[in-house]
Protein backbone atom coordinates (compact mmCIF):
# COMPACT_ATOMS: atom_id res chain seq x y z
CA UNK A 1 0.00 0.00 0.00
CA UNK A 2 1.37 3.64 -1.03
CA UNK A 3 2.04 5.80 1.87
CA UNK A 4 -0.34 9.16 1.71
CA UNK A 5 3.05 11.09 2.76
CA UNK A 6 4.92 10.00 -0.28
CA UNK A 7 3.81 12.76 -2.87
CA UNK A 8 3.26 11.40 -6.47
CA UNK A 9 3.29 7.66 -5.43
CA UNK A 10 0.89 7.22 -8.26
CA UNK A 11 2.93 9.46 -10.30
CA UNK A 12 6.06 7.11 -9.86
CA UNK A 13 4.28 3.75 -10.85
CA UNK A 14 3.05 5.39 -13.93
CA UNK A 15 6.41 6.54 -14.79
CA UNK A 16 7.51 3.10 -13.62
CA UNK A 17 4.83 0.81 -15.64
CA UNK A 18 5.28 3.10 -18.83
CA UNK A 19 8.90 3.27 -18.62
CA UNK A 20 11.10 6.73 -19.09
CA UNK A 21 12.33 5.93 -22.43
CA UNK A 22 8.35 5.60 -23.27
CA UNK A 23 7.80 9.17 -21.55
CA UNK A 24 11.37 10.22 -24.04
CA UNK A 25 10.01 8.78 -27.01
CA UNK A 26 6.85 10.19 -26.73
CA UNK A 27 8.15 14.08 -26.27
CA UNK A 28 6.65 13.86 -23.07
CA UNK A 29 9.81 14.40 -20.73
CA UNK A 30 12.72 16.69 -22.30
CA UNK A 31 15.92 15.36 -22.83
CA UNK A 32 18.37 17.39 -21.26
CA UNK A 33 18.86 21.33 -20.64
CA UNK A 34 22.04 21.04 -22.35
CA UNK A 35 20.53 19.84 -25.53
CA UNK A 36 18.62 22.83 -25.94
CA UNK A 37 19.05 26.24 -26.97
CA UNK A 38 20.65 29.15 -24.67
CA UNK A 39 17.43 31.53 -23.41
CA UNK A 40 17.39 34.72 -25.93
CA UNK A 41 19.48 37.70 -24.27
CA UNK A 42 17.36 40.56 -22.76
CA UNK A 43 16.23 43.53 -25.34
CA UNK A 44 14.71 46.67 -24.59
CA UNK A 45 11.13 46.92 -24.00
CA UNK A 46 10.01 47.74 -27.43
CA UNK A 47 7.70 45.90 -29.46
CA UNK A 48 9.33 44.30 -32.47
CA UNK A 49 8.40 41.92 -35.01
CA UNK A 50 9.82 38.12 -33.69
CA UNK A 51 10.55 38.83 -30.08
CA UNK A 52 10.73 35.96 -28.16
CA UNK A 53 7.61 35.33 -26.04
CA UNK A 54 10.04 35.02 -22.68
CA UNK A 55 11.38 37.86 -23.62
CA UNK A 56 8.59 39.55 -24.25
CA UNK A 57 7.31 38.09 -20.91
CA UNK A 58 9.75 39.81 -18.88
CA UNK A 59 9.33 43.24 -19.92
CA UNK A 60 5.55 42.31 -19.23
CA UNK A 61 6.55 41.17 -15.47
CA UNK A 62 8.38 44.14 -14.84
CA UNK A 63 6.55 46.69 -16.32
CA UNK A 64 3.33 45.46 -14.51
CA UNK A 65 5.09 45.33 -10.80
CA UNK A 66 6.13 48.76 -11.33
CA UNK A 67 2.30 49.77 -12.42
CA UNK A 68 0.61 47.84 -9.75
CA UNK A 69 3.39 47.87 -6.89
CA UNK A 70 5.72 50.97 -7.63
CA UNK A 71 8.99 49.02 -7.94
CA UNK A 72 9.96 46.35 -10.83
CA UNK A 73 11.99 44.31 -7.57
CA UNK A 74 8.68 44.29 -5.57
CA UNK A 75 8.79 41.53 -3.29
CA UNK A 76 5.15 42.25 -1.54
CA UNK A 77 3.90 39.84 0.32
CA UNK A 78 0.31 40.71 -1.43
CA UNK A 79 1.99 38.10 -4.32
CA UNK A 80 0.95 34.81 -4.49
CA UNK A 81 3.86 32.05 -4.71
CA UNK A 82 4.20 30.36 -8.17
CA UNK A 83 1.87 27.63 -8.62
CA UNK A 84 3.38 24.07 -7.71
CA UNK A 85 3.63 22.15 -10.88
CA UNK A 86 0.82 20.09 -10.33
CA UNK A 87 -1.50 23.04 -10.26
CA UNK A 88 0.11 25.03 -12.85
CA UNK A 89 -0.09 21.87 -15.54
CA UNK A 90 -3.65 21.35 -14.83
CA UNK A 91 -4.61 24.87 -15.34
CA UNK A 92 -2.40 25.31 -18.67
CA UNK A 93 -3.94 21.99 -20.29
CA UNK A 94 -7.44 23.44 -18.73
CA UNK A 95 -6.97 26.67 -20.49
CA UNK A 96 -5.50 25.11 -23.96
CA UNK A 97 -7.06 22.04 -25.14
CA UNK A 98 -10.03 22.39 -22.21
CA UNK A 99 -9.08 19.20 -20.99
CA UNK A 100 -7.57 17.63 -17.73
CA UNK A 101 -4.01 16.41 -18.55
CA UNK A 102 -3.75 12.40 -17.99
CA UNK A 103 -2.27 10.83 -15.17
CA UNK A 104 0.82 9.87 -17.76
CA UNK A 105 0.98 13.81 -18.98
CA UNK A 106 0.97 15.08 -15.39
CA UNK A 107 3.79 12.51 -14.17
CA UNK A 108 6.14 13.48 -17.29
CA UNK A 109 5.57 17.24 -16.41
CA UNK A 110 6.51 16.78 -12.76
CA UNK A 111 9.18 14.39 -13.72
CA UNK A 112 10.29 16.76 -16.26
CA UNK A 113 13.79 18.62 -14.79
CA UNK A 114 13.91 20.75 -17.77
CA UNK A 115 13.91 24.51 -16.85
CA UNK A 116 11.63 25.21 -20.24
CA UNK A 117 9.41 22.75 -19.15
CA UNK A 118 6.17 24.89 -19.73
CA UNK A 119 6.93 26.78 -22.82
CA UNK A 120 7.22 23.62 -23.95
CA UNK A 121 4.26 22.18 -22.62
CA UNK A 122 2.43 25.15 -24.07
CA UNK A 123 3.74 24.88 -27.81
CA UNK A 124 2.86 21.13 -27.68
CA UNK A 125 -0.68 21.86 -26.63
CA UNK A 126 -0.74 24.78 -28.92
CA UNK A 127 -0.24 22.50 -31.87
CA UNK A 128 -2.91 19.82 -30.85
CA UNK A 129 -5.95 19.96 -32.39
CA UNK A 130 -8.16 20.46 -29.21
CA UNK A 131 -6.92 23.68 -29.04
CA UNK A 132 -8.51 24.90 -31.86
CA UNK A 133 -11.84 23.20 -31.06
CA UNK A 134 -11.85 24.40 -27.21
CA UNK A 135 -11.29 28.11 -28.06
CA UNK A 136 -13.36 27.75 -31.62
CA UNK A 137 -16.49 26.50 -29.10
CA UNK A 138 -15.28 30.31 -26.90
CA UNK A 139 -15.52 32.17 -29.86
CA UNK A 140 -18.94 30.67 -31.09
CA UNK A 141 -20.18 31.48 -27.67
CA UNK A 142 -19.02 34.85 -27.52
CA UNK A 143 -20.94 35.49 -30.79
CA UNK A 144 -23.92 33.49 -30.37
CA UNK A 145 -25.12 34.13 -26.80
CA UNK A 146 -25.98 37.45 -27.51
CA UNK A 147 -28.32 36.69 -30.47
CA UNK A 148 -31.17 38.53 -31.72
CA UNK A 149 -32.84 35.28 -31.89
CA UNK A 150 -33.33 31.37 -31.14
CA UNK A 151 -33.08 31.24 -34.99
CA UNK A 152 -28.97 31.89 -35.04
CA UNK A 153 -28.16 28.50 -33.57
CA UNK A 154 -28.69 27.35 -37.23
CA UNK A 155 -24.98 28.47 -37.30
CA UNK A 156 -23.68 27.13 -33.83
CA UNK A 157 -21.86 23.83 -35.52
CA UNK A 158 -20.98 25.61 -38.23
CA UNK A 159 -19.24 28.20 -36.22
CA UNK A 160 -17.62 26.24 -34.14
CA UNK A 161 -15.94 24.47 -36.56
CA UNK A 162 -14.98 27.57 -38.77
CA UNK A 163 -13.29 28.79 -35.62
CA UNK A 164 -11.64 25.81 -34.91
CA UNK A 165 -9.86 25.32 -38.44
CA UNK A 166 -8.78 28.89 -38.51
CA UNK A 167 -7.06 28.60 -34.82
CA UNK A 168 -5.21 25.25 -35.47
CA UNK A 169 -4.16 26.54 -38.76
CA UNK A 170 -2.11 29.25 -36.93
CA UNK A 171 -4.76 32.36 -38.66
CA UNK A 172 -4.10 35.58 -37.24
CA UNK A 173 -6.93 37.86 -35.57
CA UNK A 174 -7.14 40.37 -38.25
CA UNK A 175 -7.59 37.19 -40.85
CA UNK A 176 -10.62 35.92 -38.42
CA UNK A 177 -12.02 39.65 -38.01
CA UNK A 178 -12.24 40.23 -41.70
CA UNK A 179 -13.29 36.64 -42.57
CA UNK A 180 -16.43 37.67 -40.25
CA UNK A 181 -17.14 41.07 -41.17
CA UNK A 182 -17.22 40.31 -45.10
CA UNK A 183 -18.70 37.01 -44.77
CA UNK A 184 -21.58 35.56 -47.26
CA UNK A 185 -23.56 32.50 -47.90
CA UNK A 186 -25.69 30.23 -46.10
CA UNK A 187 -25.31 30.00 -42.31
CA UNK A 188 -25.29 26.80 -42.13
CA UNK A 189 -22.48 25.97 -44.16
CA UNK A 190 -20.31 29.27 -43.88
CA UNK A 191 -19.05 29.69 -40.16
CA UNK A 192 -18.11 33.58 -41.14
CA UNK A 193 -21.62 34.40 -41.55
CA UNK A 194 -22.11 33.77 -37.55
CA UNK A 195 -22.34 37.43 -36.49
CA UNK A 196 -24.85 38.51 -39.28
CA UNK A 197 -26.69 35.59 -38.17
CA UNK A 198 -26.68 36.19 -34.71
CA UNK A 199 -28.08 39.62 -35.47
CA UNK A 200 -30.33 38.87 -38.48
CA UNK A 201 -28.57 41.30 -40.11
CA UNK A 202 -30.09 44.47 -38.74
CA UNK A 203 -27.76 47.16 -39.42
CA UNK A 204 -27.81 48.58 -36.03
CA UNK A 205 -27.38 45.35 -34.03
CA UNK A 206 -24.20 44.30 -36.58
CA UNK A 207 -22.59 47.75 -36.06
CA UNK A 208 -23.09 47.55 -32.36
CA UNK A 209 -21.24 43.79 -32.11
CA UNK A 210 -19.15 44.58 -34.80
CA UNK A 211 -17.71 47.28 -32.40
CA UNK A 212 -17.65 44.95 -29.24
CA UNK A 213 -16.22 41.81 -30.24
CA UNK A 214 -13.82 43.58 -32.47
CA UNK A 215 -12.42 46.99 -31.11
CA UNK A 216 -14.12 46.38 -27.01
CA UNK A 217 -16.14 49.24 -27.43
CA UNK A 218 -19.92 48.99 -26.40
CA UNK A 219 -20.87 51.77 -28.92
CA UNK A 220 -24.33 50.80 -28.50
CA UNK A 221 -25.59 52.97 -25.45
CA UNK A 222 -25.07 55.75 -28.16
CA UNK A 223 -27.72 54.72 -30.64
CA UNK A 224 -30.36 56.75 -28.96
CA UNK A 225 -28.29 59.63 -27.72
CA UNK A 226 -25.27 60.33 -26.77
CA UNK A 227 -23.45 57.74 -24.54
CA UNK A 228 -23.72 58.43 -20.86
CA UNK A 229 -20.10 57.59 -19.55
CA UNK A 230 -18.16 57.72 -23.15
CA UNK A 231 -17.09 60.23 -25.52
CA UNK A 232 -19.07 58.53 -28.24
CA UNK A 233 -21.83 60.98 -30.18
CA UNK A 234 -25.34 59.52 -31.42
CA UNK A 235 -24.52 59.98 -34.73
CA UNK A 236 -20.79 58.18 -34.54
CA UNK A 237 -22.88 55.12 -33.51
CA UNK A 238 -25.16 55.56 -36.89
CA UNK A 239 -22.32 56.57 -38.86
CA UNK A 240 -20.78 52.98 -38.31
CA UNK A 241 -24.25 51.51 -39.13
CA UNK A 242 -23.85 52.71 -42.32
CA UNK A 243 -21.44 50.71 -43.43
CA UNK A 244 -24.30 47.55 -43.05
CA UNK A 245 -27.35 49.02 -44.35
CA UNK A 246 -27.22 46.55 -47.38
CA UNK A 247 -26.46 42.86 -45.83
CA UNK A 248 -29.31 40.96 -45.99
CA UNK A 249 -30.35 37.79 -44.63
CA UNK A 250 -32.67 35.82 -47.24
CA UNK A 251 -34.33 32.52 -47.17
CA UNK A 252 -33.13 29.44 -48.56
CA UNK A 253 -35.78 27.59 -50.39
CA UNK A 254 -35.58 24.27 -51.43
CA UNK A 255 -38.42 22.91 -53.48
CA UNK A 256 -40.40 25.53 -52.07
CA UNK A 257 -39.92 25.20 -48.59
CA UNK A 258 -37.69 27.23 -46.04
CA UNK A 259 -34.42 25.53 -45.69
CA UNK A 260 -32.65 27.93 -43.85
CA UNK A 261 -31.43 31.40 -44.57
CA UNK A 262 -28.13 32.71 -46.13
CA UNK A 263 -26.35 35.87 -45.79
CA UNK A 264 -25.95 38.06 -48.73
CA UNK A 265 -25.85 41.68 -50.32
CA UNK A 266 -28.50 43.43 -51.14
CA UNK A 267 -27.33 46.80 -53.43
CA UNK A 268 -30.58 47.02 -55.54
CA UNK A 269 -34.05 47.83 -53.46
CA UNK A 270 -36.52 45.18 -54.06
CA UNK A 271 -39.88 46.03 -55.11
CA UNK A 272 -40.70 43.70 -52.05
CA UNK A 273 -38.58 41.67 -49.89
CA UNK A 274 -38.98 37.67 -50.19
CA UNK A 275 -41.31 36.57 -46.88
CA UNK A 276 -39.14 35.47 -44.30
CA UNK A 277 -35.89 37.59 -45.22
CA UNK A 278 -34.30 40.21 -42.98
CA UNK A 279 -33.49 43.71 -42.90
CA UNK A 280 -37.30 44.37 -44.42
CA UNK A 281 -36.83 47.87 -44.70
CA UNK A 282 -35.36 47.91 -48.73
CA UNK A 283 -33.34 50.84 -47.92
CA UNK A 284 -29.76 51.31 -49.68
CA UNK A 285 -28.65 53.32 -47.25
CA UNK A 286 -28.69 54.17 -43.65
CA UNK A 287 -30.71 56.68 -41.56
CA UNK A 288 -30.40 58.29 -38.44
CA UNK A 289 -34.01 57.94 -36.84
CA UNK A 290 -35.85 61.48 -35.90
CA UNK A 291 -36.93 60.98 -32.48
CA UNK A 292 -39.34 63.91 -32.87
CA UNK A 293 -41.05 62.11 -35.54
CA UNK A 294 -40.28 58.46 -36.23
CA UNK A 295 -42.02 58.03 -39.01
CA UNK A 296 -39.83 60.26 -40.35
CA UNK A 297 -37.52 58.78 -42.98
CA UNK A 298 -34.22 59.97 -40.30
CA UNK A 299 -30.90 61.90 -41.27
CA UNK A 300 -28.98 59.79 -44.44
CA UNK A 301 -25.91 58.83 -42.90
CA UNK A 302 -22.33 58.24 -44.23
CA UNK A 303 -20.55 55.52 -43.21
CA UNK A 304 -17.80 56.60 -40.76
CA UNK A 305 -15.48 54.92 -38.27
CA UNK A 306 -15.33 56.65 -35.24
CA UNK A 307 -11.65 55.84 -33.92
CA UNK A 308 -10.20 56.84 -36.52
CA UNK A 309 -12.56 59.19 -38.79
CA UNK A 310 -12.15 57.41 -41.91
CA UNK A 311 -14.84 57.86 -44.20
CA UNK A 312 -17.13 56.55 -47.58
CA UNK A 313 -19.18 58.66 -50.20
CA UNK A 314 -22.70 57.00 -50.03
CA UNK A 315 -23.69 54.74 -52.30
CA UNK A 316 -20.97 52.92 -52.29
CA UNK A 317 -22.15 48.75 -53.01
CA UNK A 318 -22.34 46.53 -49.92
CA UNK A 319 -18.81 44.73 -50.37
CA UNK A 320 -16.93 47.97 -51.17
CA UNK A 321 -17.88 49.03 -47.90
CA UNK A 322 -17.71 46.37 -45.25
CA UNK A 323 -14.45 45.67 -47.05
CA UNK A 324 -12.96 48.82 -46.19
CA UNK A 325 -14.11 49.16 -42.58
CA UNK A 326 -12.95 45.35 -42.39
CA UNK A 327 -9.39 46.93 -43.55
CA UNK A 328 -9.83 49.73 -40.84
CA UNK A 329 -10.74 48.00 -38.00
CA UNK A 330 -7.78 45.85 -38.44
CA UNK A 331 -5.60 48.54 -38.84
CA UNK A 332 -2.27 49.79 -36.68
CA UNK A 333 -4.01 52.94 -36.72
CA UNK A 334 -6.72 51.30 -34.45
CA UNK A 335 -5.50 50.65 -31.23
CA UNK A 336 -8.47 49.44 -29.81
CA UNK A 337 -8.44 46.00 -32.13
CA UNK A 338 -5.19 45.05 -30.82
CA UNK A 339 -6.08 46.02 -26.94
CA UNK A 340 -9.49 44.12 -27.01
CA UNK A 341 -8.12 41.10 -27.74
CA UNK A 342 -5.32 40.78 -25.44
CA UNK A 343 -7.42 42.26 -22.57
CA UNK A 344 -10.20 39.43 -23.48
CA UNK A 345 -7.10 36.55 -23.26
CA UNK A 346 -5.59 38.30 -20.68
CA UNK A 347 -9.07 37.99 -18.40
CA UNK A 348 -9.36 33.91 -19.40
CA UNK A 349 -5.68 33.36 -18.37
CA UNK A 350 -5.11 35.56 -15.68
CA UNK A 351 -8.59 35.45 -14.48
CA UNK A 352 -8.54 39.32 -14.63
CA UNK A 353 -8.31 41.71 -17.06
CA UNK A 354 -6.99 45.23 -17.60
CA UNK A 355 -9.93 46.39 -18.00
CA UNK A 356 -13.09 44.96 -17.00
CA UNK A 357 -15.71 43.81 -18.35
CA UNK A 358 -13.25 42.72 -20.94
CA UNK A 359 -15.76 44.14 -23.75
CA UNK A 360 -16.33 47.45 -22.48
CA UNK A 361 -12.95 49.48 -23.19
CA UNK A 362 -12.24 52.97 -24.82
CA UNK A 363 -10.24 56.10 -24.03
CA UNK A 364 -12.70 57.11 -20.73
CA UNK A 365 -12.14 53.72 -18.83
CA UNK A 366 -10.33 52.80 -16.38
CA UNK A 367 -7.47 50.58 -17.19
CA UNK A 368 -5.72 48.62 -13.35
CA UNK A 369 -2.23 48.85 -15.72
CA UNK A 370 -2.49 50.74 -18.87
CA UNK A 371 0.97 50.51 -19.80
CA UNK A 372 1.10 46.91 -19.92
CA UNK A 373 -1.98 46.52 -21.63
CA UNK A 374 -0.10 48.95 -24.54
CA UNK A 375 3.08 47.06 -24.42
CA UNK A 376 0.81 43.23 -24.85
CA UNK A 377 -1.15 45.25 -27.86
CA UNK A 378 1.53 46.62 -29.60
CA UNK A 379 3.95 43.53 -29.40
CA UNK A 380 0.58 41.71 -30.45
CA UNK A 381 0.17 44.36 -33.60
CA UNK A 382 4.02 44.34 -34.50
CA UNK A 383 3.53 40.02 -34.81
CA UNK A 384 0.50 40.35 -37.01
CA UNK A 385 -1.70 40.00 -34.76
CA UNK A 386 0.00 36.58 -33.73
CA UNK A 387 -2.96 34.72 -31.70
CA UNK A 388 -0.80 31.61 -30.74
CA UNK A 389 1.99 33.67 -30.07
CA UNK A 390 0.08 35.74 -27.41
CA UNK A 391 -0.78 32.82 -25.78
CA UNK A 392 2.95 31.88 -25.26
CA UNK A 393 3.71 35.35 -23.69
CA UNK A 394 0.98 34.80 -21.53
CA UNK A 395 1.78 31.69 -20.32
CA UNK A 396 5.14 32.66 -19.88
CA UNK A 397 4.38 35.62 -17.47
CA UNK A 398 4.77 35.70 -13.58
CA UNK A 399 0.70 36.58 -13.28
CA UNK A 400 -0.56 33.28 -15.52
CA UNK A 401 1.85 30.97 -12.91
CA UNK A 402 1.18 32.42 -9.93
CA UNK A 403 -1.53 30.53 -7.66
CA UNK A 404 -5.18 31.38 -7.44
CA UNK A 405 -7.22 32.74 -4.79
CA UNK A 406 -10.61 34.31 -5.48
CA UNK A 407 -11.46 37.40 -6.84
CA UNK A 408 -10.57 40.44 -5.34
CA UNK A 409 -11.94 43.07 -3.03
CA UNK A 410 -12.33 46.80 -5.00
CA UNK A 411 -9.93 48.11 -2.77
CA UNK A 412 -7.19 45.49 -3.19
CA UNK A 413 -4.56 45.37 -5.92
CA UNK A 414 -5.01 43.91 -9.16
CA UNK A 415 -3.29 41.15 -9.81
CA UNK A 416 -1.65 40.21 -7.47
CA UNK A 417 -3.06 36.30 -8.01
CA UNK A 418 -4.69 34.09 -11.14
CA UNK A 419 -7.89 34.16 -9.96
CA UNK A 420 -10.34 31.21 -9.70
CA UNK A 421 -13.32 30.89 -12.01
CA UNK A 422 -16.05 28.74 -13.61
CA UNK A 423 -14.97 26.68 -16.53
CA UNK A 424 -17.27 26.84 -19.52
CA UNK A 425 -19.84 24.12 -19.96
CA UNK A 426 -18.35 22.72 -22.72
CA UNK A 427 -15.16 22.23 -20.64
CA UNK A 428 -17.39 20.75 -17.58
CA UNK A 429 -19.04 18.24 -20.05
CA UNK A 430 -15.81 17.12 -21.12
CA UNK A 431 -14.35 16.98 -17.49
CA UNK A 432 -17.42 14.70 -17.21
CA UNK A 433 -17.51 12.55 -19.49
CA UNK A 434 -13.50 11.66 -19.12
CA UNK A 435 -14.08 11.30 -15.78
CA UNK A 436 -16.51 8.92 -15.67
CA UNK A 437 -14.83 7.09 -18.62
CA UNK A 438 -17.76 7.67 -21.49
CA UNK A 439 -17.43 8.93 -24.87
CA UNK A 440 -18.78 12.50 -25.31
CA UNK A 441 -20.55 11.08 -28.78
CA UNK A 442 -19.57 15.03 -29.79
CA UNK A 443 -22.04 16.69 -32.53
CA UNK A 444 -21.11 20.37 -31.83
CA UNK A 445 -19.90 21.20 -34.81
CA UNK A 446 -22.94 19.23 -36.82
CA UNK A 447 -24.13 21.70 -39.55
CA UNK A 448 -27.53 20.12 -38.25
CA UNK A 449 -28.93 22.77 -35.50
CA UNK A 450 -30.89 19.74 -34.26
CA UNK A 451 -28.38 17.52 -33.93
CA UNK A 452 -25.97 19.83 -32.49
CA UNK A 453 -28.34 21.33 -29.85
CA UNK A 454 -30.30 18.30 -28.53
CA UNK A 455 -27.23 16.29 -28.48
CA UNK A 456 -26.01 15.27 -24.68
CA UNK A 457 -23.35 18.16 -25.22
CA UNK A 458 -25.78 20.91 -26.47
CA UNK A 459 -28.50 19.90 -23.98
CA UNK A 460 -25.08 20.28 -20.91
CA UNK A 461 -24.28 23.10 -22.37
CA UNK A 462 -27.71 25.35 -22.76
CA UNK A 463 -27.60 24.30 -19.04
CA UNK A 464 -23.73 25.38 -17.59
CA UNK A 465 -22.84 27.87 -20.90
CA UNK A 466 -22.51 31.31 -20.05
CA UNK A 467 -21.84 33.90 -21.78
CA UNK A 468 -17.77 34.37 -21.62
CA UNK A 469 -18.07 38.35 -21.97
CA UNK A 470 -19.68 38.41 -18.53
CA UNK A 471 -17.68 39.41 -15.76
CA UNK A 472 -16.57 36.58 -13.67
CA UNK A 473 -17.80 37.30 -10.24
CA UNK A 474 -21.42 37.29 -12.13
CA UNK A 475 -20.92 33.77 -13.14
CA UNK A 476 -22.79 31.26 -10.57
CA UNK A 477 -24.13 28.69 -9.77
CA UNK A 478 -27.75 27.58 -10.45
CA UNK A 479 -30.44 25.48 -9.81
CA UNK A 480 -31.07 23.74 -12.84
CA UNK A 481 -27.28 22.67 -12.71
CA UNK A 482 -27.62 21.08 -9.66
CA UNK A 483 -30.36 19.31 -10.55
CA UNK A 484 -28.84 17.90 -13.28
CA UNK A 485 -25.98 17.11 -11.93
CA UNK A 486 -28.25 15.01 -9.62
CA UNK A 487 -30.65 13.75 -12.04
CA UNK A 488 -29.44 13.36 -15.29
CA UNK A 489 -28.96 9.35 -16.43
CA UNK A 490 -25.90 9.72 -18.35
CA UNK A 491 -24.27 10.95 -15.34
CA UNK A 492 -25.75 8.82 -13.02
CA UNK A 493 -24.91 5.95 -15.48
CA UNK A 494 -21.22 6.94 -15.66
CA UNK A 495 -20.66 6.94 -11.69
CA UNK A 496 -21.54 3.20 -11.68
CA UNK A 497 -19.49 0.66 -10.41
CA UNK A 498 -21.10 -1.67 -11.53
CA UNK A 499 -20.20 -2.12 -14.73
CA UNK A 500 -16.73 -2.20 -17.10
CA UNK A 501 -18.24 0.00 -18.90
CA UNK A 502 -17.42 2.88 -16.81
CA UNK A 503 -14.32 3.75 -15.27
CA UNK A 504 -14.94 3.49 -11.80
CA UNK A 505 -16.53 -0.16 -12.55
CA UNK A 506 -12.85 -0.97 -14.31
CA UNK A 507 -10.68 0.45 -11.37
CA UNK A 508 -13.21 -1.71 -8.50
CA UNK A 509 -13.54 -4.82 -11.70
CA UNK A 510 -9.61 -4.72 -11.46
CA UNK A 511 -9.58 -5.44 -7.70
CA UNK A 512 -7.26 -2.66 -6.51
CA UNK A 513 -7.08 -1.67 -3.27
CA UNK A 514 -9.05 1.01 -1.71
CA UNK A 515 -6.59 3.42 -1.50
CA UNK A 516 -5.47 2.99 -5.15
CA UNK A 517 -8.87 3.29 -5.97
CA UNK A 518 -9.32 6.51 -4.22
CA UNK A 519 -5.91 8.07 -5.58
CA UNK A 520 -6.68 7.06 -8.97
CA UNK A 521 -10.33 8.62 -8.73
CA UNK A 522 -8.25 12.29 -7.87
CA UNK A 523 -6.10 11.93 -10.23
CA UNK A 524 -9.01 11.01 -12.89
CA UNK A 525 -11.09 13.98 -12.17
CA UNK A 526 -8.83 16.37 -10.43
CA UNK A 527 -5.67 15.96 -12.18
CA UNK A 528 -3.87 15.33 -8.80
CA UNK A 529 -4.07 13.13 -5.64
CA UNK A 530 -5.90 13.12 -2.42
CA UNK A 531 -4.43 15.25 0.62
CA UNK A 532 -3.72 12.96 3.59
CA UNK A 533 -7.11 13.98 4.82
CA UNK A 534 -9.18 13.72 1.52
CA UNK A 535 -7.46 9.90 1.69
CA UNK A 536 -8.49 9.35 5.28
CA UNK A 537 -12.42 10.98 4.76
CA UNK A 538 -12.76 8.38 1.45
CA UNK A 539 -11.51 5.69 3.34
CA UNK A 540 -13.40 5.89 6.17
CA UNK A 541 -16.59 6.37 4.13
CA UNK A 542 -15.54 3.28 2.38
CA UNK A 543 -15.05 0.71 5.45
CA UNK A 544 -18.86 2.56 6.92
CA UNK A 545 -20.23 1.68 4.23
CA UNK A 546 -22.49 -1.45 3.39
CA UNK A 547 -21.89 -2.10 -0.07
CA UNK A 548 -17.99 -0.83 -1.63
CA UNK A 549 -19.22 -0.11 -4.67
CA UNK A 550 -21.79 1.81 -3.31
CA UNK A 551 -19.43 3.43 -1.66
CA UNK A 552 -16.40 4.75 -4.20
CA UNK A 553 -19.79 5.79 -6.26
CA UNK A 554 -20.54 8.31 -3.26
CA UNK A 555 -17.13 9.58 -2.98
CA UNK A 556 -16.81 10.09 -7.21
CA UNK A 557 -20.33 11.50 -7.26
CA UNK A 558 -18.53 13.96 -4.52
CA UNK A 559 -15.74 15.09 -6.95
CA UNK A 560 -17.59 15.88 -9.74
CA UNK A 561 -19.68 17.80 -7.74
CA UNK A 562 -16.86 19.48 -5.75
CA UNK A 563 -16.09 23.28 -6.54
CA UNK A 564 -12.60 22.24 -7.41
CA UNK A 565 -13.79 20.18 -10.21
CA UNK A 566 -16.37 22.97 -11.18
CA UNK A 567 -13.80 25.70 -11.32
CA UNK A 568 -10.19 26.15 -12.96
CA UNK A 569 -7.34 27.08 -10.35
Amino acid sequence: MFSAKNPFRAMYRVAAGLGLGTLYAAGLLAATPSQRGAADAPRSVVAAAGRAPTVVAADVNRLLRTELHGTSSSTSTELAPRADDETLARRTYLDLIGQWPSTAELTAYVLDPAPDKHARLVDRLLADERFGKNWGRYWRDVVLFRRAEDRALLSSGIAADYFTKQLNAGASWSSIARDIITATGNIAEEGDTVLFSAQMADANEVASEVSRLFCGVQISCAQCHNHPTDRWKRNQFHELAAFFPRVAMLPVRVDGKQRGFEVTSRDFAPRRMPPGAMNRGGKLEHYMPDLKDPSAQGTLMQPKFFVTGQTLETGLNDMDRREAIANWITSPKNEWFAKSYVNRMWAELVGEGFCEPVDDLGPDRTCSAPQTLALLSAQFTADGYDIKGLYRTILATEAYARSARPQRNAEQTPMTANVAHRIRGDQLYDAIMNALGLPTNDASTSTDMRASIGSPRGQFNAVFGYDPSTRRDEVTGSVPQALLMMNSPGINGGISGATTRTALGKLLAAERDDETVAVELYLRCLAREPNDKELAVCLDHVRKSDNRVAGFEDILWSIINSTEFLHRQ
